[in-house]
């Protein structure tokens, strides 16, 4: 055992459709004592980073800074989580918002003991088979898209070396968004204004009624135009 966790525990799968763990934490703009009283009646999106004052993590944490403003218009929620203590975290984000040029305004979880990692399945696995020899595990970049309904919508998990792709996150909200509005889906790289797809559960006449410009490639591939 290490950090709080029981390596000889697996990991709890976090499947989509799924109700989001809750959870209680410290973070950098004070306690949740109930992550899913957090979220509230909004979406929301939890991002992991294996560690403060890390190259590829500083990025990203400046990179999702600056797009506040545009998860706010959707509706949307954001969280960090690092496994570090708060008084890391805190001179952390100076430097995040000195060479990113932004002012990081979300909250991001202590999470030293590894809980909420290990509760969102984000530990690595070799750090896990590794436990006698090593007094850290590593958070795998991971990020959770959970609705209002605290059901998870979607998860992406990063090597530690790779970063991620905000605008990919910002894509997936749009689409999952306008799916659940207009009951469609969306094709491969599809952005906002762009033509969708109709769902096989809904006939080609009844998709005329409902969209605009049904154009039908195959019986099961039909594009349309949002009304």
């Amino acid at each position: 055992m290490y950090r709080g966790l029981a390596t000889t525990q697996e990991q709890p799968r976090i499947r989509l459709g799924s109700v989001a763990p809750d959870f209680s934490a410290k973070t950098t703009d004070g306690d949740i004592k109930s992550f899913h009283e957090w979220i509230g009646d909004s979406w929301a999106i939890l991002f992991s980073h294996p560690a403060d004052y890390t190259p590829v993590c500083t990025t990203e944490l400046g990179a999702f800074a600056k797009l506040k403003n545009e998860f706010d218009a959707r509706g949307v929620k954001m969280i960090g989580l690092s496994a570090n203590d708060l008084g890391s975290h805190e001179g952390w984000i100076k430097d995040i918002n000195e060479i990113a040029n932004t002012s990081l305004q979300f909250p991001i979880i202590a999470d030293h003991d590894r809980k909420v990692a290990f509760l969102y399945d984000m530990i690595n696995q070799e750090d896990l088979d590794d436990a006698a020899k090593k007094s850290i595990a590593f958070t795998i970049r991971s990020v959770f898209v959970i609705d209002p309904q605290k059901k998870v919508r979607l998860t992406m998990m990063y090597p530690a070396s790779t970063g991620r792709n905000s605008a990919e996150v910002l894509r997936v909200i749009d689409s999952l968004q306008t799916a659940d509005k207009k009951g469609i889906a969306t094709p491969i790289n599809w952005q906002v204004g762009e033509d969708v797809i109709v769902p096989p559960s809904v006939s080609t006449e009844d998709a005329k009624k409902k969209f605009n410009n049904v154009r039908e490639l195959k019986p099961y591939l039909r594009y349309a135009e949002i009304k």
